[in-house]
């Protein structure tokens, strides 16, 4: 069930739509945004209140890649694999946010606090390696740095 919370902003964003199904991408959104991810009993409720069908919801959630469909941690951490991060030391990033997290792609820490997964391109190739977490983008990102970084994040 939608809370009062989800249900007033997905209200607002109607406001600013010709037709319900135009919302679901910022209705997806905003559930993430007080839950962290978008279960199916979620994708059920937003379909249900814009006018569309489950599967209908699904498809648009499955095709960005930032709306999670399973459980993540508090803070995400998107890291840039593109040809540009992999050619100025992503593998160096990666193996050392392996060590610092001990998690591997698509895993959470124990504690929930993060969530590492990769990200085809973060649009900052003059600034690589790079990563993001949550909102915050991280460029031309060294390994000694990321303990540093990480610690930001409680």
């Amino acid at each position: 069930m939608l809370s009062a919370i989800e249900i007033e902003k997905i209200s607002h964003e109607l406001q600013h739509v010709p037709v319900k199904k135009a919302a679901c991408i910022e209705a997806l959104k905003i559930v993430q945004q007080q839950r962290r991810w978008v279960s199916d009993e979620s994708v059920e409720d937003i379909a249900q209140f814009l006018d569309m069908s489950a599967a209908e919801v699904d498809s648009v959630a499955t095709f960005y890649n930032l709306i999670f469909r399973r459980p993540v941690g508090r803070h995400v951490i998107l890291l840039c694999d593109s040809i540009s991060c992999y050619v100025m030391g992503y593998t160096k990033i990666l193996d050392q946010l392996h060590s610092l997290l001990k998690i591997r792609y698509g895993q959470t820490t124990p504690d929930e606090r993060f969530t590492l997964l990769p990200n085809a391109c973060l649009g900052t190739c003059d600034h690589a390696p790079a990563l993001m977490i949550d909102d915050d983008l991280y460029k031309d990102i060294k390994p000694e740095e990321l303990e540093q970084i990480l610690q930001k994040y409680a």
